[in-house]
């Protein structure tokens, strides 16, 4: 099969479309092919080794899965023992943040996929589960947000910031989004109450207060966490040291500001499945590549200025 592989940690620059042996499925494991695929964050972070920690996961000297790439959607080709949630010819979606994804063929575990909801498309449903999941669990299981409490999404036209704004609508919230001046019309189409462009702006000297505020770009201090919100969550982050510094004052007050890295279930897909089969949460994509473009829509998705979601497909 077809995958796009790295040998070495590096830019788009190194990733190559080659021939590798295709998986074979194993227990509790499903073999999809894949349809298609998006561009996240943490790929581009995987494919460089950066922040330098995260190579005691993914390979100190050199990438251990050569194969990039985490959120797919495509159709079960073959379902091992003690699967009991799909079968052959669903369609499904999910996301491996250990990689693999960026081929023509997946062996993912069961829990790590949802059932892509009728009239949905590969791209749509491709696009859904990282920054999905990411969306849902910060405003959700971390944020405890509740119906009629208001919400500060820092990054709202982003990947993870276009589902948070949906996502906090359909929860009943009050949405206040940051984002640049030229997305203001966009986040309002999405949902927004309210939006501040921080390059007409200053974010960090706005001084509403909010019951939750979700930073996805991480440029948020821990002052402007205090200042703004009765409690917070931290998603990205511009640099290590930024983040770093967010997290070693947090370490030192009673602020109630969280940090975490998504995690993949069948539960909060099916979720966020239902919210899109609904209408009330529907995934933009700015940019679609061939599968062969993959280094190119990495190398985008590094700008940092994607509106929604880069897509890429599997054409037969």
């Amino acid at each position: 099969m077809k995958a796009i592989t790295k040998h070495t940690y590096g830019g788009p620059e190194v990733l190559r479309l080659e021939e590798v042996e295709k998986p074979s499925s194993k227990e509790g494991h499903l073999l999809v092919q894949v349809k298609a695929n998006s561009a996240n964050p943490a790929d581009w972070h995987i494919l460089r080794g950066e922040p330098f920690f995260a190579r005691f996961t993914f390979g100190l000297f050199k990438p251990k899965n050569k194969v990039l790439g985490a959120a797919f959607s495509g159709i079960v080709k073959e379902v091992a023992e003690h699967v009991t949630k799909f079968k052959i010819g669903d369609k499904v979606f999910g996301h491996m943040l250990q990689g693999g994804a960026f081929a023509e063929f997946i062996c993912a575990p069961e829990n790590f996929c949802g059932h892509m909801p009728i009239g949905s498309t590969f791209e749509e449903m491709a696009c859904t589960p990282m920054a999905g999941l990411t969306a849902l669990q910060a405003l959700t299981t971390h944020g405890k947000l509740q119906e009629g409490e208001s919400v500060l999404i820092n990054g709202s036209s982003g990947g993870v910031g276009h589902f948070a704004v949906q996502i906090a609508k359909a929860y009943g919230a009050q949405v206040t989004a940051v984002c640049s001046s030229r997305n203001i019309d966009f986040v309002k189409s999405l949902g927004a109450d309210a939006a501040i462009a921080y390059d007409q702006d200053d974010i960090h000297q706005h001084d509403k207060k909010y019951d939750l505020v979700l930073d996805t770009s991480g440029n948020l201090n821990f002052a402007d966490f205090k200042r703004l919100g009765e409690r917070g969550i931290l998603v990205g982050f511009t640099t290590m040291g930024h983040m770093m510094s967010v997290l070693f004052k947090k370490g030192f007050g009673k602020f109630p500001l969280h940090q975490f890295t998504v995690e993949a279930n069948t539960e909060d897909l099916n979720t966020l499945a239902n919210l899109i089969k609904e209408g009330k949460v529907k995934p933009y994509i700015e940019k679609t590549y061939p599968s062969s473009k993959i280094p190119e829509a990495i190398e985008y998705i590094e700008s940092m200025r994607t509106r929604g979601k880069v897509c890429m497909t599997w054409e037969p």
